[in-house]
């Protein structure tokens, strides 16, 4: 097993030029497989609204169930490279709140970093939180959780005003502290020429072929997403189809008292099935 990466190996990677992958995922035994893979990095992200709990957005994620299942991919990949991600509201409020919020994904679940959708509003907080020792990705480009105020989601940089503005925001959150980037919806252009100006390494989501890693849903690469895929996405598998014939042979099984079978149930010897008949009672 490689020895689990550590924020200045990622510096050491893009330095050489060498692309990582990272993958989203939210529980333990997906975390074991994704690490005997060997993804470098895995970020537990607050998509698990959304993958795991059926809500319509990130949102609804709150600090007690993200650090709930952070512990819980931990505990599946000891030795990659862990992200949180803080979920709405819960670095917003005050820098006090967000470190102490952070904090806890540091010591309740061994996280190494710690993931913040940011505008230039979270410049004090990424700096903040830096100043406290707590590695920091900044997470900027199309932003989830601001679907609350934005109605909607869209491709960020598309416009080259826009793309100055975050070209700009990113100088400013690698000088506040960030030791990552993750650049999520944004033009490839825009995306390269961002790789190529701050000295932190960028994953991207979404963003083209040029940042230094690249980031996608577990459930997306296998194949068990329901609904529309972003553009950006892509499928390696198609285990949706395959769990439903595994669940349908399954049934039928049932339904038809193949299973279980002797092959699959537990059994008592003869001589032990004659003294319980002698240890009961005979019905009255």
């Amino acid at each position: 097993m490689p020895k689990k990466l550590t924020t200045a190996d990622l510096l050491n990677l893009k330095a050489s030029g060498t692309r990582f992958s990272a993958i989203s995922c939210y529980d333990f035994t997906t975390a074991a497989l994704v690490a005997q893979a060997g993804t470098e990095m895995i970020l537990v992200g607050d998509s698990a609204a959304q993958i795991m709990l059926g809500h319509s957005s990130t949102l609804p994620a709150t600090m007690d169930f993200m650090v709930t299942i952070t512990a819980a991919v931990r505990r599946g990949a000891p030795d990659v490279c862990l992200v949180a991600d803080m979920p709405f509201l819960s670095y917003q409020v005050s820098k006090e709140e967000a470190i102490r919020n952070a904090g806890r994904f540091i010591v309740e679940a061994s996280a190494d970093i710690i993931k913040v959708e940011s505008s230039a509003a979270q410049l004090d907080t990424i700096k903040a939180l830096s100043d406290a020792g707590i590695p920091v990705m900044a997470h900027i480009g199309l932003r989830p959780q601001s679907i609350v105020k934005t109605g909607k989601l869209k491709a960020e940089g598309t416009v080259a005003t826009d793309a100055y503005e975050l070209i700009l925001l990113a100088d400013r959150m690698v000088l506040a502290g960030a030791s990552t980037l993750l650049l999520e919806g944004t033009a490839s252009r825009v995306a390269a020429i961002i790789t190529d100006r701050v000295n932190v390494p960028v994953i991207g989501c979404g963003s083209g072929p040029h940042c230094d890693g690249q980031i996608l849903l577990i459930s997306d690469i296998i194949g068990t997403s329901q609904g529309h895929l972003p553009k950006f996405s892509k499928k390696y598998a198609e285990l949706d189809t395959a769990i439903i014939n595994a669940v349908k042979a399954y049934i039928k099984n049932v339904q038809s008292l193949s299973f279980p079978d002797d092959e699959h149930s537990y059994h008592i010897n003869s001589a032990e099935i004659e003294k319980l008949k002698d240890m009961l009672e005979p019905r009255q």
